[in-house]
């Protein structure tokens, strides 16, 4: 293997032979000692089983709900487009595997027109969706404003005393929801010596260093972060700004945060089945990035804000979404495959003609709705490459041509 480029068919766990036998041999057999379950092509059989990696709290559906729907389009995986960059066409469905997609599903008008599995993972598959879980932060943040019980022009200090000292206590709880507070704190994927590894550090997803001396979960870390600059004058991507939100959700509804996504959205959702929530070695909810939950139920939240709350999430709560953040205040230089795009309550937005809404996760993770087409995309990948810029030139493409082809 050593040497080997593996590409979305040849890295297929299943073929590879992970965790596979009783016990499975030791060159296939993953470790969270040995950070296996992080590292690429591992990664196609562990995003779909974190929880044997790390600690988990259940979120609990109820009673659940009814699938939805199939009338299923086979066409639709012909249908071509061009990724950027590219002057040769692709078909959707040969994008798929290109994209290392582990599951995918279209809805359209409620209804599911394309479904495909790959891999391990499955209909019962509780995969990970790293920071697509921040739009569940964001959303349940809204319907608390809506409710009153949560100020968004509050400074956090009001909410969290504990981090009066730090860069978030003068920032308000509207900047940490829009992620336009100035910390110092970067979060670079490529770069070991970015703050996204001192978090990781403390959220313990991975063994720590040797010698490690610093904080050992995500209370204690948070009050570390300082600031720089002045908050409210630019959009940055921090993933301790979710960490901090979900922190105040938490301490207003006096339970722990995967309770609360069981009481506001999972039951009243009527999701399929329960999902799990990474936990810090303290207990705390991992909410930047750790839910793990079925395909379906990430689709049936992204097709409840296309159709204005489906009756749980308040109508106005999902215009308030909708209208998402400040385009100005979008770091074009770092994101230059998304002109126009802006960040607002934890979600990603288009803002040009169709005017699209997504949460977006390492890897591939995505929720795509675009309200014009009547279209919801749910997916779940396990890309090589962490950030959505090795994905976007295939994917938001892919979006565009779906979207023509089921208004045609």
């Amino acid at each position: 293997m050593a040497g080997e480029v593996l590409d979305g068919v040849t890295s297929d766990p299943l073929l590879m032979g992970w965790m596979q036998g009783f016990p499975p041999p030791a060159d296939r057999l993953l470790l969270a000692s040995r950070a296996d379950h992080m590292r690429f092509p591992m990664i196609r059989w562990s995003y779909s089983n974190m929880r044997q990696f790390a600690p988990s709290r259940r979120v609990g559906a109820g009673v659940g709900g009814n699938p939805f729907e199939r009338a299923l389009r086979d066409d639709l995986a012909e249908v071509p487009f061009v990724p950027v960059n590219s002057d040769a066409p692709v078909t959707f469905g040969e994008s798929l595997t290109q994209a290392y997609t582990d599951g995918i599903l279209v809805l359209h008008r409620g209804k599911v027109v394309f479904e495909r599995w790959f891999g391990v993972t499955d209909t019962e598959t509780r995969h990970i969706a790293f920071s697509v879980t921040k739009s569940f932060v964001g959303t349940i943040a809204e319907m608390l404003v809506e409710e009153g019980r949560l100020d968004p022009a509050a400074p956090v200090a009001q909410y969290l005393p504990e981090l009066a000292s730090s860069g978030f206590g003068d920032a308000s709880v509207q900047q940490v929801m829009h992620m336009t507070t100035a910390l110092d704190f970067s979060e670079d994927y490529a770069d070991p010596n970015s703050g996204i590894g001192a978090y990781s550090a403390a959220l313990g997803l991975t063994p720590r260093p040797d010698g490690y001396a610093g904080p050992t979960d995500l209370a204690s870390y948070l009050p570390t972060i300082g600031k720089t600059g002045k908050h409210g004058q630019g959009f940055t991507y921090r993933t301790p700004n979710t960490e901090v939100l979900a922190w105040i959700i938490a301490r207003i509804e006096g339970k722990h945060f995967a309770d609360v996504l069981s009481k506001r959205l999972w039951g009243p959702l009527g999701m399929l089945g329960d999902a799990d929530l990474i936990l810090d070695q303290a207990g705390m909810a991992f909410a930047g990035g750790g839910l793990n939950l079925r395909l379906e139920d990430l689709a049936r939240f992204g097709e409840a804000m296309r159709l204005g709350g489906a009756g749980v999430i308040a109508a106005r709560v999902v215009e308030r979404i909708r209208t998402g953040g400040d385009p100005a205040h979008f770091d074009r230089n770092r994101y230059p495959q998304l002109p126009g795009w802006s960040y607002g309550s934890q979600w990603w937005h288009t803002h040009n003609n169709r005017s699209c809404f997504s949460a977006r996760g390492i890897h591939g993770q995505t929720i795509w709705v675009d309200p014009e087409a009547e279209m919801t995309v749910a997916r779940f990948a396990s890309h090589p490459i962490a950030a959505n810029g090795a994905n976007d030139p295939l994917s938001l493409p892919a979006w565009a041509a779906l979207s023509h082809a089921l208004k045609c």
